[in-house]
């Protein structure tokens, strides 16, 4: 009886003695979670920041649906600035994951490079 309750102290005493770190810490985020869950905690801002930009391009009065992807890149370009919180959203969390800086390359970047594939694609599916 003596021996379950020292250990079960000894429990107690060991988590209590642990340092306390938030689990939002930006430090153990990069540092304890791999590749695929930190891209799979992004998804989501990466879907709220294209969503945003495929609901602005098609609310645009200049939208047609037989518009040219060139034309409708413009609209995107257009549509950016009523969807800087989401794009600054999805900025941040990248730093947060993958270090000062990552976010700003990865929206420079791969972001953009398949944006307007994703934009015509969903805003044309929409139309359907």
């Amino acid at each position: 009886m003596i021996k379950t309750a020292l250990v079960g102290l000894s429990l107690v005493v060991n988590t209590a003695a642990e340092p306390h770190k938030s689990p939002l810490d930006a430090d153990t985020l990069r540092n304890d979670m791999s590749v695929q869950q930190k891209n799979a905690a992004l998804q989501p801002l990466m879907r709220q920041a294209t969503d945003c930009i495929v609901r602005a391009v098609s609310g645009d009065p200049q939208f047609k649906s037989d518009m040219e992807a060139a034309a409708i890149n413009e609209l995107i370009v257009n549509s950016m600035g009523a969807c800087l919180d989401a794009m600054h959203a999805m900025i941040d969390a990248y730093d947060r994951l993958f270090g000062d800086g990552a976010g700003q390359a990865f929206f420079m970047g791969p972001y953009l490079e398949v944006l307007p594939r994703a934009v015509v694609r969903q805003v044309r599916s929409n139309i359907n």
